[in-house]
């Protein structure tokens, strides 16, 4: 059995080598994983509602089902962006618009030449569209790149804890290696996602999010949101690393994804 889990273990390595290999050939500006297009959150507000009153998932199953539903709806009415979000914006050949912008309290970005951009009501992966647009009149043939940082807190049992401001397409499992990964008395099982004083993901359903690769902007995260990995009374690992830690919750994650909700 140990020899097992060991060639698991060395397995997922491998793969995790490979993907950040890949990762680290990309261009900075390239969004390389998932922001959720409107029609995407669409149709998947459609199957959680689906699946909220479903008999054929558990009553926890349900219940996921609805909170996650009420977050994808403010998303499609309200937009994504929030007061303190920053925006990371390159526009080519022009150096005053070439800089990290923070969201202020009106929802609006303010930049040099062009003036105040209202976000409200502007999604992740609408973002470089509608500066695109707005630049576009003030710089002829103008190249825009812009991508969406969110400030998350990632608090607990990690290496490095604290405020982290992340593109909102970073992969839920990288946020946490970049914070140093779970120490030797994490819980890893019973990580969770907080707003205010609500839990917004946590359990099977985190964990699956986590080893299928799912994005902060698939998972619905906003600004002031907390990752956070409790303490385990027995200490779960024992100083083996911060790979072979992320390796093992990935493992965990395949487990409880046997049983998924959609």
């Amino acid at each position: 059995m140990i020899r097992s889990v060991r060639v698991a273990l060395a397995a997922a390595l491998c793969g995790l080598g490979a993907a950040r290999m890949c990762a680290a050939q990309q261009s900075d500006w390239e969004a390389t994983h998932v922001q959720m297009s409107r029609a995407a959150l669409e149709d998947l507000l459609q199957r959680l509602d689906e699946s909220a009153h479903s008999t054929a998932y558990s009553s926890a199953m349900r219940a996921h089902a609805v909170s996650e539903a009420a977050g994808v709806r403010a998303r499609l009415a309200d937009g994504d962006f929030q007061t303190g979000d920053r925006v990371a914006l390159r526009v080519d050949g022009e150096q005053e618009l070439t800089d990290t912008f923070t969201v202020t309290a009106d929802r609006t970005l303010m930049l040099p030449v062009v003036g105040s951009v209202p976000l409200a009501g502007v999604l992740h992966s609408e973002l470089e569209t509608r500066l695109r647009d707005v630049i576009s009149k003030y710089v002829r043939g103008a190249v825009v790149h812009a991508r969406s940082l969110i400030r998350v807190a990632i608090l607990g049992e990690v290496g490095r804890p604290g405020f982290y401001t992340l593109p909102s397409e970073s992969l839920v499992g990288d946020a946490l290696m970049l914070a140093g990964g779970p120490t030797h008395d994490a819980k890893v099982r019973e990580v969770r996602i907080m707003r205010g004083d609500d839990e917004v993901w946590g359990g099977p359903a985190l964990q699956d999010a986590i080893t299928t690769g799912k994005t902060l902007d698939e998972i619905s995260l906003i600004a002031g949101d907390r990752i956070e990995m409790p303490k385990s009374s027995s200490g779960l690992f024992s100083g083996n690393g911060l790979f072979v830690a992320s390796s093992l919750l990935g493992l965990l994650g395949t487990i409880y994804g046997l049983v998924k909700l959609f």
